[in-house]
């Protein structure tokens, strides 16, 4: 089961304490997935969704709120394996009219609203619960173990708008992207995606998210810190072959007797130590060097290496 289901299942249980959060929840989930048919003077309302726990979600709230008859109805889709699909059907009936009206999605005088009505998400606990009917009507969030990517997918430009607005109105900086014929308030950053979560109320999906989060994060630490140590490893072997290629192009015409002392010894060390670093060779030189001097030490020879390589003699040979 994909992250994505575990997480509108979680929130799928939550519900809000007060009626105008059951209200706000009710109204996105409508204004997600919901439609409506006229006929004649009769009107239905069907809201459609693939998750079962939600669909059960829509038909408890549109009891417990209005009262209203409602029946779930759910088609098999054979082409391409897909999931069932559950409609909440509210047929013909006294005071669905009314409850459109309440909820902000038709005016009195009958015209349908394609703003969100302002009033139904005028508390911080609203405009949480109405992102989580949003979230539970057409989002989706990637697992933390991939890329992090939280989305919310609306047919309607305006609605998009209204819900990257709620979004910021909590710090988050949501932004909207077309795709085809959808419109998409995505949000990329994992901090804001843990913080949408904890807003939606999605607690065990969030704990869930930040231990996978916590583990990526420092398996790439050490990964890194790995690529830096091979990398460095790397660089000293490859200086070691080439300091001892100079040595022992300087033992051949010249011979390592001949060299001066401290030139001397830097060679003898390297070639008896060809894995130390520059640090080890240093503290076993006597009197010790530090990193600097045997540096400065083995760049001498390599560069008297380079002359006698060119048929140069250095001077003083």
């Amino acid at each position: 089961m994909s992250f994505s289901i575990l997480t509108k299942n979680e929130l799928a249980r939550v519900m809000g304490s007060r009626q105008c959060c059951k209200m706000a929840e009710l109204l996105a989930l409508i204004k997600m997935d919901g439609s409506l048919q006229v006929s004649g003077r009769q009107m239905s309302l069907n809201i459609l969704n693939h998750n079962a726990a939600v669909a059960r979600k829509v038909f408890k709230l549109v009891k417990e709120l209005f009262g209203m008859q409602a029946e779930v109805l759910v088609k098999k889709k054979v082409r391409l394996r897909k999931n069932n699909v559950y409609w909440v059907r509210i047929p013909p009936q006294e005071g669905l009219r009314d409850m459109l009206v309440r909820l902000g999605l038709q005016r009195f005088d009958g015209s349908l609203r394609e703003d969100l009505l302002q009033d139904m998400v005028s508390r911080n606990c609203c405009r949480r619960a109405y992102l989580r009917g949003a979230f539970l009507g057409g989002g989706s969030v990637n697992s933390p173990g991939g890329n992090y990517h939280m989305e919310i997918i609306t047919s309607k430009g305006r609605h998009a708008a209204d819900l990257c607005r709620l979004m910021q109105k909590f710090g988050l900086t949501a932004k909207i992207s077309r795709r085809k014929a959808w419109f998409v308030v995505y949000l990329k950053d994992s901090e804001q995606i843990v913080e949408c979560l904890n807003l939606m109320g999605a607690h065990s999906a969030l704990l869930e998210f930040e231990n996978t989060r916590i583990f990526k994060g420092m398996r790439n630490q050490v990964n890194r810190l790995v690529n830096c140590e091979t990398a460095n490893l790397n660089k000293t072997v490859d200086a070691s072959l080439r300091q001892i290629e100079s040595i022992a192009q300087v033992a051949r015409v010249i011979g390592i007797d001949k060299l001066p002392l401290g030139l001397r010894e830097i060679a003898e060390l390297r070639l008896s130590f060809p894995d130390a670093s520059l640090k080890e060779l240093g503290e076993m030189a006597n009197p010790p060097l530090g990193k600097s001097g045997v540096n400065h030490r083995l760049r001498k020879l390599d560069q008297m290496a380079e002359k006698l390589r060119a048929g140069d003699m250095p001077p003083g040979f």
